[in-house]
């Protein structure tokens, strides 16, 4: 039996800051956060326009957990080159190019 899929994403905000979250819907959670509300990641609020610069699918809540954390352990160097696909997570991933969205 195969777990559900989850979705690690990065997030550049104004600042060029990077934001890095998990979720099983990445449309929806992508919405909640460019929609600057009471949904939105505390540390997204006030940093619009937000674009989605990687996103990928994971087997599981567990490797997805696993995968955020290690990102987030990565330098920002390291993570503007998992963006850029020049290096990979030592994980087991799906790599999915990012969506144009009403804020890129």
């Amino acid at each position: 039996m195969s777990a559900s899929p989850w979705f690690l994403y990065i997030i550049k905000m104004a600042n060029n800051a990077l934001y890095t979250g998990i979720t099983t819907d990445l449309a929806r959670r992508f919405a909640e956060h460019s929609a600057q509300s009471s949904k939105t990641a505390k540390a997204l609020r006030g940093k619009a326009p937000l674009k989605l610069v990687y996103s990928c699918k994971l087997e599981g809540h567990s490797c997805a957990l696993k995968a955020e954390l290690w990102v987030k352990k990565q330098s920002k160097a390291n993570k503007l080159k998992l963006i850029s696909q020049a290096i990979s997570m030592p994980f087991e991933h799906e790599y999915l190019a990012p969506r144009p969205t009403e804020n890129s």
